[in-house]
């Protein structure tokens, strides 16, 4: 898998779990305890993100 493939994967899943947060947040009894997980699950792809975005030094 080419380096762009990965970045733009893991972007989906970023936005994937952006549109479920926003969505659960618009519900009368939203689950904190999905939100908070989905939360996590979004932190780590955006690190995974930065990671893989910094110019590599030889």
């Amino acid at each position: 898998m080419s380096l762009d493939t990965r970045i733009a994967e893991l972007t989906q899943k970023h936005r994937s779990l952006e549109r479920k947060i926003e969505h659960e947040l618009t519900r009368p009894a939203a689950d904190i305890s999905k939100i908070a997980k989905w939360k996590h699950e979004k932190l780590k792809l955006k690190d995974e993100l930065v990671k893989l975005a910094k110019p590599t030094r030889h």
